[in-house]
């Protein structure tokens, strides 16, 4: 179905070069230059301006051949973490790795590669698809905010396939957690910890007995909480009258989001008022939840296109977000797809050859199903 070889060295090029998060105009070049040479309109936003990147996200269309087919987006990020710079890919006994002193970047090449090839084969085999949509989005890594920042009205399917989780193709996520930043600056008072220490209030020592009172960890099986950095503080003979932390919730669940932040916000507020301390609490929306059900069109067609192709479908959930949240958000119902990558982020990164070939067949099967199919 796909061409394998065309596949991998597709894949061995583009982690090859360098992608940090918003600094992806190498290869957002290179990928333009192929949606180009495979017929589709393309074109780039401005959201790499909004963010401070050098590139925005890029967005490839075609238009169907056949009516009455749903028009699918599939989308995948283009950026990576660190250390990208000098991968080099290697392939042995069917497991793709890089030289372990970098990620692989199979998160999200592995993604990006699959749709690419895909679209090759649709339209080499002449394949009846309805309208389909790619978008490439940029600085996915630590906010979404490609996807967060796009013009909404640029989204323009029925229903969409993130290709960007963990899990073997036939993965299929169709729950994840919202989420909000809680940022903390607690005020204490400055004094000489040595000459004066009773006419100080420790910002640390407040801050510190706030966070033993937090809810946080695993909270139920749909939300989570943490604390992720905390910082304060100078020299050891001075009282510190700050310091600052950052925090998060989580939860599939919205009232349990609400209730999770709520229960942050006051225990900070509350222990810091109880020392003579003060504490500024800063709640920040990153994205909202996503639930969809089996029967939701999106989910129905991706577990009947990856039984078709002999995988066995998996619905899951998810504790991390994607830029399918915004899709949703956006009024596109979207489902992650698994696409083989394992221990992302990370130098022992790496993928099965056989799972990046199936995610190409996935897709071209996901275009084959959606044109007599009916939710």
């Amino acid at each position: 179905m796909i061409n394998r070889e065309r596949m991998l060295q597709e894949f061995f090029e583009l982690v090859r070069i360098k992608c940090s998060t918003k600094e992806e105009r190498q290869v957002a070049d290179v990928i333009k230059s192929r949606l180009a040479e495979l017929g589709a309109t393309v074109s780039e936003d401005n959201v790499g301006e909004k963010i401070g990147g050098n590139c925005g996200n890029v967005i490839a269309y075609w238009k169907g051949n056949v009516t009455g087919a749903p028009a699918i987006l599939f989308s995948a990020h283009l950026d990576c973490v660190e250390p990208c710079t000098g991968v080099e890919p290697k392939l042995e006994n069917g497991i793709i790795t890089s030289a372990g002193n970098t990620i692989l970047g199979a998160d999200d090449k592995a993604g990006v590669v699959g749709i690419l090839e895909a679209v090759r084969v649709i339209r080499e085999q002449n394949i009846p698809h309805g309208d389909i949509q790619v978008i490439f989005t940029v600085a996915e890594e630590g906010g979404l905010n490609g996807s967060k920042n796009i013009d909404r009205s640029l989204v323009k399917a029925s229903m969409g396939f993130v290709l960007d989780s963990s899990g073997s193709p036939g993965e299929i996520i169709t729950m994840a957690p919202g989420q909000n930043k809680i940022e903390v600056l607690v005020q204490g008072k400055t004094a000489h910890a040595g000459v004066a220490p009773e006419e100080g209030v420790n910002a640390i020592i407040v801050a510190a007995k706030a966070m033993a009172q937090l809810k946080d960890g695993r909270i139920d099986f749909e939300t989570t909480a943490n604390v992720g950095n905390i910082k304060g503080g100078g020299a050891t003979n001075i009282v510190p009258e700050k310091v600052v932390i950052i925090a998060e919730a989580r939860s599939r669940n919205m009232e349990k989001l609400a209730a999770q932040t709520q229960h942050m916000v006051e225990t900070f507020e509350r222990v810091a008022a109880a020392n003579g301390a003060k504490a500024q609490v800063t709640v920040t929306k990153a994205y909202d939840p996503f639930v969809l059900t089996e029967q939701t069109p999106v989910v129905a067609l991706g577990k009947q296109a990856a039984q078709a192709i002999g995988l066995e479908p998996v619905l899951k959930g998810t504790g991390g977000g994607s830029d399918a949240n915004f899709f949703n958000l956006y009024g596109v119902p979207s489902v992650v797809l698994g696409v083989g990558m394992n221990k992302v982020h990370t130098a022992d990164e790496y993928i099965k050859e056989e799972d990046l070939y199936k995610t190409g067949e996935l897709i071209v099967s996901i275009v084959r199903q959606s044109v007599d199919f009916t939710a």
